[in-house]
């Protein structure tokens, strides 16, 4: 592996990361064989109420066994205090965190009609609320001589609509403009943020005729996988991009709406 290109001896926590097709095990995969120490974190509940089919309450830990990761127990990031309690927990078991890849999400379809309060809230709370406690919190602990990396992601809502899944595409809208205030907030501590789209990405969140018809808007003829949306963000919180911030990539493989 390019030097460049290695995290050895970054203590990186990442979340979102619960269920085996999804991008957030990729990133810690990727993340570890690169050199990295990696803490997890992950609400699997939510993923087995929403009937992903390799939804399993004991995926996080069963990663950390065959990989060599730590994790944190698994928790609802919309309670208020949960955020910064994750950053400490994350910071008992690696010391100080040098990145912090915010991969968690919360989405429900709902048209503008069907927007409850509680629906909106919950995605703003999840989506918003506490990635804006963590980065203030994994800010805190930084010392500005080691510096650190934040990476958020967001999604396509910016270059078409979402209709069917507004609330949660408000909340990636958020993202982005909280990737923008934030990267310039914490240059003065030499903290880079940027933020991914990775476009449509299998994680098995969708099959039949409505795959076969999103697979025909990729000029490849495949979607996203999780491994593409992984190396970007090694590349992010390696030596290479270290003069990147305040940037939404889209890696959506020429995504055709």
């Amino acid at each position: 592996m390019d030097n460049n290109l290695s995290l050895q001896h970054k203590n990186i926590l990442i979340t979102g990361v619960s269920r085996a097709s999804g991008i957030g095990a990729a990133i810690a995969k990727i993340c570890v064989q690169a050199g990295a120490n990696v803490v997890t974190h992950g609400n699997p509940q939510y993923d087995a109420n929403r009937s992903y089919p390799d939804a399993s309450l004991d995926f996080c830990f069963d990663l950390a066994r065959e990989y060599n990761i730590k994790t944190i127990s698994p928790s609802d990031l919309s309670a208020p205090n949960e955020p910064k309690k994750a950053i400490q927990n994350a910071q008992k078991l690696l010391g100080k965190l040098d990145g912090l890849v915010l991969n968690h999400a919360y989405s429900v379809n709902s048209t503008i009609f069907d927007c409850t309060a509680e629906n909106i809230d919950k995605h703003f709370n999840v989506n918003v609320r506490s990635s804006m406690l963590m980065i203030q919190a994994f800010a805190q602990q930084i010392e500005p001589e080691r510096g650190g990396a934040i990476t958020l992601f967001t999604s396509g809502q910016y270059l078409g609509p979402m209709i069917n899944e507004i609330a949660y595409a408000v909340s990636k809208e958020a993202i982005r403009g909280l990737c923008t205030q934030a990267s310039v907030a914490l240059a003065t501590y030499n903290i880079r943020v940027n933020c991914i789209n990775p476009g449509p990405t299998d994680t098995s969140y969708l099959s039949g005729v409505a795959y076969d018809e999103v697979t025909k808007m990729f000029p490849s003829g495949r979607w996203g996988t999780p491994d593409d949306a992984a190396k970007l963000v090694q590349f992010l919180h390696s030596d290479y991009a270290q003069w990147i911030t305040g940037q939404t990539i889209a890696s959506e493989g020429g995504f055709q709406r």
